[in-house]
């Protein structure tokens, strides 16, 4: 756990540096990570030079009071959808003033959500000219999940970054 912790360290400060040497900026929306993207990220000394803030949406109803999360999907789908995920970065883009905006949600287990696994997450970039969803099948304990899913985060971004 503690390489995949070092793991996650290393990309925040490729991303901080990057993002700041393009003078662009990074909110997240965060579900099941319940803040870890930000906290990550904010280690990083100069961090408040790209990282604008974030919405911990762990309860359904924040998603949508806090993030702008339709309703009506999350009535139909879950929490715990592609779409969900998309529309998280859309909302911590827009209420943080953010170039880019990152949103998560998903199971970390140990116990199945609304009929999803443990380890299904969706992962949601939206940027400039970009809005795109990655979905992941992760194994492991809660932590784990949550750290790898922190990592997806990561290096989705990263991949718009280059």
């Amino acid at each position: 756990m503690a390489d995949q912790a070092h793991r996650a360290d290393e990309q925040a400060a490729a991303l901080i540096g990057a993002l700041t040497a393009r003078g662009e900026t990074v909110a997240a929306a965060e579900s099941l990570t319940a803040g870890l993207v930000c906290a990550t990220l904010a280690r990083v000394p100069g961090a408040s030079a790209a990282l604008r803030g974030g919405l911990v949406v762990y309860a359904t109803e924040l998603k949508t009071a806090l993030a702008g999360v339709d309703a009506a999907l999350l009535a139909e789908h879950g929490a715990v959808h592609p779409e969900v995920a998309a529309q998280l970065a859309e909302g911590a883009r827009e209420r943080c003033g953010a170039t880019w905006g990152l949103g998560l949600t998903g199971v970390a287990g140990p116990s199945p959500q609304d009929g999803v696994e443990p380890g299904t997450v969706h992962v949601g970039l939206v940027g400039p000219g970009t809005r795109t969803v990655r979905t992941l099948a992760l194994s492991g304990d809660r932590d784990l999940i949550r750290t790898r899913s922190v990592q997806a985060a990561f290096a989705l971004l990263g991949e718009h970054l280059t």
